[in-house]
């Protein structure tokens, strides 16, 4: 009888994490093993044992590498949509609204492991055209588009004056994130959190509230 009840056991296994858990450890695992050992080393078979997990389990959130480095950047674009859900009730309630998404960007997307990542793109590797492509479509594209779609609501509830959302989301980003990323790339100013995004966001809003904002206000 206690054989039988080992056999079972055994069998069972350890039991099975939930899919957020599992599929967050896998992101950990892929993003450690880039950062800390390159895109060779980053394999699915690398990426399941750093995880604890079986193989299996692993190709139910990625079929390959490439895949395991999108889950890697989605996971940061995954964390917009909460900072986006509302909507400014007035014009002078879209810059503040606006400062809080650009923060919670700039902690994802200026963090040392996005970061450390984007390091590994400025060197040369076998695959680099793929991974590149893999980032800026999970990544800078779709976090990009993410804002255009909140500054087109703010427009169409009348409280901003842009033509093109789109544009816009690609100036901001460009002034607050692409600028501090190559610096910290660089070594010159830390990742965030150690360095405040806010200030500078200030100062992007600053030039922009003027001719956003002010006209909408003095109507």
């Amino acid at each position: 009888m206690q054989e039988a009840d080992d056999k079972t056991m055994r069998g069972r296994g350890r039991p099975a994490r939930p899919s957020g858990e599992a599929r967050q450890a896998a992101v950990q695992a892929a993003t450690w093993l880039l950062l800390h050992e390159g895109y060779a080393a980053t394999t699915m078979e690398a990426v399941a044992r750093h995880a604890g997990m079986a193989k299996k389990s692993l190709y139910q959130y990625a079929a390959n590498r490439e895949e395991l480095v999108a889950l890697v950047v989605r996971d940061w674009t995954d964390a917009f949509p909460p900072a986006m859900v509302q909507d400014a009730a007035r014009p002078d309630e879209v810059l503040p609204l606006l400062k809080d998404i650009l923060l919670a960007m700039a902690a994802r997307v200026l963090s040392a492991d996005a970061v450390g990542l984007f390091r590994l793109l400025c060197t040369d590797f076998p695959a680099r055209a793929d991974l590149l492509a893999v980032y800026q479509r999970n990544g800078i594209e779709r976090g990009t588009a993410m804002l255009a779609g909140w500054l087109r609501r703010q427009a169409a509830h009348g409280h901003l004056q842009v033509a093109d959302g789109l544009e816009l989301a690609r100036l901001l980003l460009a002034m607050v994130i692409a600028e501090p990323l190559r610096q910290m790339a660089l070594g010159i100013i830390p990742a965030a959190p150690e360095w405040d995004a806010g200030t500078r966001i200030d100062a992007a809003l600053r030039l922009l509230g003027g001719q956003l904002i002010r006209p909408i206000l003095q109507a």
